[in-house]
């Protein structure tokens, strides 16, 4: 995963490691152009595709990316997961924010005159 510029945010494959600081990646799927990106600049996540030979063509990549489903594997990672929300949560209007408050206020009076109940008995 892309850490900064552009294509922060975006999942790429690994396609070849030109140095001890640099790789060439590529991203068919999800918009990631073929590029050299520093070891800084990304993330290894813990999903690796099989049988991917160096330098394969970005065509060829993206059957193999659709055919082994790393969108979806990704998708159904924590990881991914936390991003998700960290994004709807930055997209709240202050009108959202108050009626989410108010959910919460109320999910915790429920579960207090729950929980007074089952500490009675």
């Amino acid at each position: 995963m892309l850490t900064y510029g552009p294509d922060a945010g975006k999942l790429a494959v690994i396609v070849d490691i030109i140095d001890h600081n640099r790789v060439l990646v590529d991203g068919p799927t999800t918009g990631v152009t073929r590029q050299s990106v520093t070891f800084k600049r990304c993330t290894l996540t813990p999903i690796v595709l099989s049988k991917v030979p160096r330098t394969i063509q970005t065509k060829s990549l993206k059957k193999l990316v659709e055919a082994q489903d790393l969108n979806g594997l990704w998708a159904k990672t924590s990881w991914a997961k936390k991003i998700e929300v960290r994004k709807v949560r930055s997209n709240l209007t202050d009108f959202d924010r108050f009626k989410l408050m108010l959910a919460r206020k109320q999910r915790r009076a429920i579960v207090g005159k729950q929980r007074k109940t089952l500490l009675k008995k």
